[in-house]
Formats: C-alpha cells, structure tokens, sequence
C-alpha cells in the first residue's frame, strides 16, 4: 500500500488537478481505493494542500518576492520550533524552512515592493525574540518553481550558415 501511496503523491504533486478517475486508471487501481488513500494522506497530513503556481510576471500585478537568511537562538526545550511558529504565522511568509550550514532558516516572503520587505523585516522579523540576524536577498527573476518552469525555452530560428 506504500508504494501506491507514493505514486498517487508523486501524481499530485506534478499535476494536483488530476482526477481521482485519472489517477486511478494511471495506477490501475479502483478508483473508490485512490480516493480513500487521498483523504486518508489529508487527515495524516501527509498532503498538507494544493497550490496553483502563477508566474506574476504575466500579469500586471506588482509583487516581490525575497529570501531572507535568519540566525536564531534555539529555545531551551524547543529548539527552533517556537521561533519557526512565529514567522510563519505572518501572512507576508510563503515558505519557511530550517537549514544546515551558516544560517539557520530561510524565510521567503512575498510584498508588494521592495520597501514593503525591507519594512516587514526592520519591523517583525529582525527585532523578534530569539532572531539574530537577517541577511535579505531579492528574487529578480524565477525561471522555475516548485518544479515547474515558468518560461518555455525560445527556440532560436536563426538560419544556420556553414562554410
């Protein structure tokens, strides 16, 4: 049953449109079988959601996006936990992630200009308890996200000349 659980997540996570209909024939399975594995993986939360990837650049929406570096104090009893449940909480986080190496998480967060970020980290994630430092880097342009390429390669239809 593992195995087919993982392929079924291996399924969502490229496309999570697909039908449970779909992705039944896919695996050859019964299909009443895919949708109960699926709830179950949601009840789990093993599946935590479904995103819809949007290259804004297309759109005429202004936002920007950056990675910022933060070193924490681990809490006595709780390493990082608590500090990572407080930035995440901000509507501004997409995405939160504990690292190895020179900083200890990797904040990505979304605003509508750069000011707005450089605001939210003066004023929320840099004086915040147990953070001690921030390095901020701007996104300036995304090629591929979450493992779908956002632009398509431009096929160059130059005439090739040889001698």
């Amino acid at each position: 049953m593992q195995q087919e659980r993982t392929k079924i997540l291996k399924l969502l996570q490229n496309n999570s449109k697909l039908a449970t209909a779909d992705i039944a024939v896919m695996l050859g399975m019964d299909e009443a079988v895919v949708i109960h594995t699926i709830q179950d993986m949601e009840q789990e939360q093993i599946i935590c959601g479904y995103n819809t990837i949007i290259n804004w650049d297309k759109t005429d929406v202004e936002r920007v996006t950056a990675l910022i570096e933060v070193k924490v104090a681990p809490q006595r009893g709780e390493g990082f936990d608590r500090v990572a449940e407080r930035i995440y909480n901000y509507e501004e986080v997409t995405s939160l992630f504990l690292m190895s190496g020179g900083f200890d998480m990797t904040v990505f967060i979304e605003g509508k200009t750069m000011k707005e970020v450089a605001q939210f980290v003066a004023r929320k994630l840099a004086p915040m308890e147990g953070v001690l430092s921030t390095s901020t880097h701007f996104v300036l342009k995304k090629y591929k996200e979450g493992g779908t390429k956002l632009e398509q390669s431009k096929k160059d239809e130059r005439l090739v000349v040889t001698a």
